[in-house]
């Protein structure tokens, strides 16, 4: 799959989180190329992809390729598309993958990875999330937390060479990049965290501080996370205790102002990931017999 020595990377978009984690990678001198609509690779001509952040802000100059000039000459394709643009992100990134080429998706839930199996094969499609909180904004990626973590794993026996190969490379490229023992389970572990957070601040429209300021609001809060733990735990995935303390802890913050990105989603109008996030949870559950009320 690797020629050379050297992995070629295919990005799809460049927003917040392709843009941030394909950006870092440019600049660290990987073989980075970004799948881009016409406009937007003009601007990145001009302007480069920058990006604003409390880890450094960069400039960097970046490769770029339209759908009408797309190859197949890439040996991994990260996609962080939006939940509800994965069919339209699957016709976009087939021409442009080699003839082993493996995705590394970043999407939040678990039905991407049935959709992306059905597409190309489950062995080419890697377990992966990402921990950053970023938002496009004029053109630039702006990182508004310190934290920015890329884990990924294994799915599949036939995926061990790719992990090992991508934790020897993604060394110093300017973010966290974690291969995960068990991917999965983090996945599983994330969605838990998103749905319980995206589950009770679009529900009482308001941040977990609010939330929590009410006589019954850390109740609702924990009964949520209990909820989306047991949905978990029948799939075969319960929560690991560390990380099931952490997302309680987080969420019935007092002091937090936190709110899910789909709450911001849904007060402007927006399309939202709540079928992929809530309704395949719920529809999980529903099959597994978990009351999830």
């Amino acid at each position: 799959m690797l020629e050379g020595g050297e992995m070629r990377i295919l990005v799809l978009g460049a927003g917040a989180t392709g843009g941030y984690f394909g950006g870092r990678l440019a600049a660290a001198g990987r073989d980075v190329t970004f799948l881009v609509r016409p406009e937007r690779a003009g601007q990145l001509a001009t302007t480069g992809l920058v990006i604003r952040s409390p880890a450094g802000s960069i400039s960097t100059p970046v490769s770029t390729v339209t759908g009408d000039e797309l190859a197949a000459r890439y040996d991994l394709v990260l996609l962080t598309c939006k939940a509800y643009d994965l069919d339209e992100a699957i016709e976009a990134i087939s021409p442009g993958m080699g003839a082993a080429a493996v995705v590394l998706p970043l999407l939040n839930g678990m039905r991407h990875l049935d959709v992306l199996d059905r597409a190309f094969g489950a062995a080419r499609v890697m377990g992966g999330l990402a921990k950053i909180t970023a938002t496009l904004q004029g053109g630039e990626v702006h990182h508004l937390k310190a934290l920015h973590t890329l884990a990924y794993g294994t799915r599949r026996p036939e995926q061990a060479g790719i992990v090992a190969a991508l934790a020897a490379d993604w060394q110093d490229v300017g973010f966290d990049a974690e291969a995960s023992p068990d991917i999965v389970t983090e996945m599983w572990e994330k969605w838990v965290l998103i749905a319980a957070l995206a589950g009770s601040t679009c529900l009482m429209r308001a941040a977990l501080c609010d939330i929590v300021a009410e006589p019954l609001g850390e109740s609702l809060i924990v009964m949520m996370i209990g909820e989306a733990a047991a949905i978990a735990t029948a799939a075969g995935h319960p929560p690991r205790p560390g990380p099931l303390g952490f997302v309680r802890e987080l969420l019935t913050d007092r002091t937090s102002t936190m709110m899910a990105s789909m709450l911001r989603d849904l007060e402007h109008g927006h399309r939202t990931e709540a079928d992929h996030i809530l309704g395949d949870l719920l529809e999980r559950g529903g099959r597994a017999n978990i009351d999830a009320p």
